[in-house]
């Protein structure tokens, strides 16, 4: 009978945990982060990314002023995934200026959830994962203060969310932090969090990835005096601390973490260095060998390849998004969700690129300490699909956030016309019906208005430079809002172009930019495309009746 018993507590916890995992999935809260030391770029800027993705959550620029508080100010603490009430804060008695996940020192944070033991979530903690890392922001001036501020909130107030990763990083430093709670109340949160080398380049997509780590090397690793000995104590691990590792203990790997998260971080490295291809046995659950926390790049990177390689949909390998059934004939990335689906009781699963459909916000933060910090920091932002947005220069310097970004204009559930979210969400959902014809077209006006970009910020940071901080803050402010402004339009007169273009599934003739037309009074020329080769043919197999009988066939059924 203990026996039984046993085995049954057993298949309820891995029942449990598999339900955590398919949660994080099916919640969207599926997001990809992006590490680069400065000694790994071209210029010597350090790099994080994100992308927040979430078919529940609307695409905004968050703006916190910098404001001083008399003594005895508390702050209510909102879940930031949903908005529920938490609890009650000590505020403090300075916070700095914030625009959207970066301060004006430049301190830039992202994350992804990992959700790891689902008994290990405390439900009665304040601090949830949001909410630490915008109060981080308004508080911290470098990464190592941050790591501070958000490990001391959730030892004072305990932690809400479930397992996470974070991207934490300044001008000079890049951290990632990943943090898991100790079970309903149990305040606190273990945690482990390790610099990544300058010239080193990390990402993490809903997966934790740091395993063992240096205990003695407190200029680069930095972790709660507990992380073992919680784990020895729940009955987690039994083995020597040297062989400890934070990943297996609390967030042990299964298929899903595998094929849906490691995969996006092995499509980067992969990308950054030839030796990681070797890793596509691991991703596929073939071997165990895991990927390094890790990898020092064959080549100098920039903010623009950080751009392209947040796009990803798996373009050249096996996974390719654009291929296959799924993507029916004209190569959409586009699969209807869940994630996972059944057929005759087996479960299948698509891929989960880093670019997807989902996303509300993506950006990738560049901090540059040769300049004065509101000047250094960008914050290269996009709303919706990577793959068919724009990153556009946001100065962490910014007084204010533009009108098409802001927090209110329209929601998931109101359309407005002026808002970037549903112009961007506009454009990508229509090239989705037509994805390997559209997607060149939008990638054209996507190149043109990033290197466009590319070549305006030095021209404006040596402007800025030239004035007074005032000065030089109203400047900043006033170009980034243009740019949003200006290329929010241009994204709408790219989806009207788009309309015209591909109207009924039809292509209107080009030349020299302008649709044909033969004369004033008939319609342009246009192009029947029909469907790809490989598409008609699984098309006929399918049903070969559908062949067009000749003319000698006709006659012999007369």
């Amino acid at each position: 009978m203990g026996l039984n018993k046993k085995r049954i507590i057993i298949m309820i916890k891995k029942i449990l945990f598999s339900m955590s995992i398919l949660l994080t999935f099916n919640t969207g809260f599926a997001c990809t982060n992006f590490l680069v030391g400065k000694a790994a770029t071209l210029d010597g800027s350090t790099i994080i990314s994100y992308s927040a993705d979430s078919y529940f959550l609307f695409g905004a620029l968050y703006h916190y002023p910098a404001a001083t508080y008399p003594e005895g100010v508390i702050l209510d603490i909102n879940d930031w995934d949903n908005g529920k009430y938490l609890g009650k804060i000590k505020q403090v008695d300075k916070t700095y200026s914030v625009i959207g996940n970066m301060n004006e020192f430049q301190l830039s944070i992202g994350e992804t959830t990992f959700g790891g033991r689902p008994e290990l979530v405390d439900t009665t903690g304040i601090m949830d994962y949001g909410s630490l890392m915008y109060i981080a922001l308004q508080r911290a001036k470098n990464a190592r203060e941050a790591i501070k501020v958000m490990t001391d909130l959730v030892a004072e107030y305990g932690y809400y969310s479930s397992g996470e990763s974070f991207s934490i990083a300044d001008p000079n430093e890049v951290w990632i932090m990943e943090m898991i709670g100790k079970g309903r109340n149990n305040k606190g949160a273990v945690w482990v969090a390790q610099r990544i080398p300058d010239d080193c380049v990390s990402a993490h997509a809903n997966q934790a990835r740091i395993t063992t780590f240096p205990y003695d090397d407190k200029n680069n690793c930095i972790y709660s005096e507990d992380v073992v000995a919680f784990a020895r104590e729940k009955g987690y691990f039994k083995g020597k601390n040297k062989d400890f590792s934070f990943s297996d203990t609390y967030a042990p790997l299964d298929y899903g973490a595998l094929r849906y998260c490691e995969a996006r971080v092995w499509s980067l490295f992969r990308k950054l260095n030839p030796t990681m291809e070797k890793y596509i046995t691991y991703i596929k659950g073939e071997t165990s060998a895991r990927m390094p926390l890790w990898i020092k790049p064959a080549f100098k990177l920039t903010a623009q390849n950080i751009k392209d390689y947040m796009r990803d949909q798996y373009e050249g390998t096996e996974f390719d998004m654009t291929k296959g059934l799924a993507a029916a004939p004209f190569g959409s990335k586009l699969r209807c969700s869940p994630l996972t689906f059944k057929v005759d009781s087996v479960e299948y699963g698509h891929e989960r690129p880093t670019a997807t459909q989902q996303t509300g916000f993506t950006f990738v933060a560049q901090m540059r300490n040769w300049l004065p910090d509101y000047i250094g920091g960008i914050l290269w932002f996009g709303m919706d699909d990577a793959a068919t947005n724009l990153y556009v220069p946001m100065y962490c310097g910014m007084n204010s956030v533009p009108e098409c970004y802001r927090l209110g204009n329209g929601t998931l559930l109101e359309y407005s016309s002026t808002s970037a979210f549903w112009t961007y969400n506009w454009v990508a959902n229509y090239a989705y019906s037509k994805y390997s014809y559209m997607l060149p077209d939008i990638k054209k006006v996507q190149t043109k208005w990033e290197s466009d970009f590319n070549s305006l910020v030095p021209a404006m940071d040596k402007v800025a430079v030239g004035m007074t901080e005032t000065d030089g803050r109203v400047f900043l402010t006033n170009f980034s809002i243009a740019q949003a402004e200006n290329s929010t339009l241009a994204w709408k007169k790219l989806g009207e172009y788009l309309l015209v273009k591909y109207m009924d599934g039809n292509i209107k003739k080009e030349k020299d930019g302008k649709f044909i037309q033969n004369t004033s009074n008939i319609p342009p020329s246009i192009i029947r495309a029909g469907y790809p080769e490989e598409f008609l043919r699984k098309m006929v197999k399918e049903n070969p009746g559908t062949r067009v009988l000749t003319e000698e066939e006709m006659k012999k059924r007369k």
